[in-house]
């Protein structure tokens, strides 16, 4: 294996210094206190406040919510860090029931103020300033009035959460993390067994997919039961809560309108024959047939050696991108490296996959990949940095005003790995490594907005189905197979080993309907990029804007200074054709 050199291990000491720390039990403590006082003093009581007492009172109410997110951060990544660990489960789950209790003395107060007379609280941010920074988040916090339940449901399900999603979500992680595929003689983890299927080696290919398909099916019932659980926890929600459609409560908190979701949906939908078929078709070609097995749609193209990046070539590359860009951004990003802010290595028990975690607005985010020196590495990377530094940039906000709805959160993100992409293919100018180059760019973009619609599409007919009654995991295997068949093209061969593979995609447990962000941050960085090539002068400038609004405004507000609307079709056609260009390339070279 090449050497990757030394890879870095994050310290979470800047959160709190020990599990057992006396820091992070006094902050328990003190939250508690105050959460209680915070209850005793206001519950009941805000329509008597006034302008200058309601604001008061929200401050108050984020300095405790912070404290409180600081501990459950700390929790979680000590959980990603090693889920494998029964003491360290045990911390997780513990902290987590704690600050759930101490957190339900605080569910009356956005409830109470859902409940404000709307001419009176527009009255009262008119006359105080801290009501006016506030803004924002009232303006979010009263979008959901309509879904709104008694005081006392509401108190219920936020305390029994720990006891219902919360837990069958855990047993997930530790199910998936627990998991051994055996493969050349290793038992791998299923973050290195998945790498396997972008080995250069069809038979080392073969196998990583029977053997995956082989251990998914073997457990396919314990997530078929999972998944049933909160797809039902889900519709009861929704259904108390009168949401018309399964997706709707996820395009609320994104903010945005189901019929821009749909528009988005429809219009990669149309252009699946565009897309993935007709790249496909190509990739088939080039391995010499007529149609594609499964297990090498990711493969690397034949007769090109794939480079491998050491993390000190990975972290250069990504910098430099970003450096050629904004030196300002790139400044920001340095400091994931020098810091100890980034875990990378893989190892077992460690989460699999990627993320970016904001942790409170107060300290910073820290990063966790699977690094392992491929190319998709160094663009993981880039994407997850991309999330950091619109992190950092928001926290200015405030630790209510800077969480950014999903479908802009992906946007750094995606445009991170833009950047980098573009750095690497100007810097290769081997023909057949630059087609290379540009063919996995391809299946990266491909990944990012077919795949991942069509893995809303296929929530989307589960949360349907599952309304007439429980589902198989026999029948959840072909909704995946009729579901990837349509988004990836007649090209593709499936087997019936593949029909498990949807229960490994923890998107689906964790944040359902999450996944269409990633097609519209690609969608949106794909027409904000061409903007930037357009006119790159003062591009920087407003974009650093954007990233520091946070929470702070809409989507229709962030991209107007670009000239751009996700509500208008034409938008997405523009971020698709992006797409189709690279692909048009591709077929003019053969």
């Amino acid at each position: 294996m090449t050497d990757l050199g030394a890879l870095p291990v994050w310290n979470l000491d800047d959160l709190y210094p020990g599990t057992a720390s006396p820091q992070l039990a006094e902050d328990l403590e003190t939250s508690e206190r105050e959460a209680v006082a915070f209850h005793r003093r206001y519950a009941g009581g805000l329509p008597k406040l006034g302008a200058a007492g309601l604001g008061r009172a929200i401050a108050e109410f984020e300095a405790i919510d912070e404290r409180l997110g600081r501990l459950l951060s700390y929790a979680s990544l000590v959980y990603s860090g090693d889920m494998s660990d029964p003491k360290i489960g045990q911390f997780f789950q513990t902290l987590q029931e704690r600050v759930n209790t101490i957190s339900a003395n605080l569910v009356f107060f956005t409830l109470e103020i859902n409940q404000l007379d709307e001419d009176t609280l527009n009255g009262w941010i008119a006359k105080d300033k801290t009501l006016t920074r506030y803004a924002p988040w009232l303006r979010d916090t009263r979008i959901f009035i309509p879904h709104q339940l008694s005081d006392e449901m509401e108190r219920l399900l936020h305390e029994k959460v720990v006891v219902g999603r919360a837990a069958w979500s855990r047993l997930f992680d530790e199910t998936i993390t627990a998991l051994r595929f055996p493969l050349g003689g290793e038992a791998l983890t299923s973050t290195r067994a998945l790498d396997r299927l972008s080995n250069p080696d069809p038979a080392v290919r073969r196998e990583a997919a029977e053997v995956i398909g082989r251990v998914l099916g073997e457990n396919v019932r314990t997530f078929a039961l999972i998944t049933n659980t909160l797809v039902k926890d889900k519709e009861i929600d929704d259904k108390w809560r009168n949401y018309p459609h399964p997706s709707s409560a996820r395009n609320l908190s994104n903010r945005v309108e189901d019929g821009v979701v749909e528009a988005l949906v429809s219009a990669v939908k149309a252009a699946y024959p565009q897309l993935s078929h007709r790249y496909y078709a190509l990739k088939a070609k080039w391995f010499g047939g007529d149609r594609l097995d499964y297990w090498d749609r990711n493969a690397p193209l034949p007769d090109v050696e794939e480079r491998t990046y050491s993390w000190a070539e990975a972290r250069d590359v990504v910098l430099g991108a970003y450096q050629d860009f904004s030196p300002e951004l790139a400044d920001i990003g340095r400091r994931f490296f020098e810091r100890p802010w980034i875990d990378a290595p893989v190892r077992p028990g460690k989460a699999p996959g990627a993320f970016a975690h904001p942790t409170v607005s107060g300290v910073h985010p820290y990063l966790l990949v699977n690094f392992q020196g491929r190319t998709r590495d160094v663009m993981t990377l880039a994407h997850e940095l991309g999330h950091g530094v619109h992190q950092v940039l928001a926290a200015g906000q405030g630790h209510l005003l800077s969480d950014t709805p999903l479908t802009l959160a992906e946007t750094a993100s995606v445009f991170g790995e833009m950047l980098t992409f573009r750095a690497l293919l100007a810097a290769e100018t081997e023909p057949r490594r630059r087609r290379a180059m540009l063919a996995s760019k391809v299946e990266d973009m491909i990944n990012t907005v077919v795949r991942q619609i069509a893995f809303y599409d296929f929530e989307v007919r589960v949360h349907t189905e599952r309304r007439t009654g429980e589902i198989t995991a026999e029948r959840l295997g072909e909704i995946w197979l009729a579901v990837q068949a349509e988004s990836l093209g007649p090209a593709l061969r499936f087997d019936q080993g593949y029909r498990g593979y949807w229960s490994y995609i923890p998107h689906f447990v964790h944040s359902p309907f999450y996944v269409y962000a990633y097609a519209f941050g690609d969608c949106l960085v794909n027409s904000l990029y061409a903007a930037y090539t357009e006119a790159p002068e003062g591009f920087a400038g407003k974009y650093r804007a954007m990233l520091e609004a946070g929470g702070t405004r809409r989507h229709r507000d962030l991209l107007a200074p670009f000239g751009l609307d996700a509500s208008d079709p034409a938008f997405w056609q523009k971020g698709l054709s992006v797409v189709r260009g690279f692909i048009d390339a591709l077929e003019a070279e053969g």
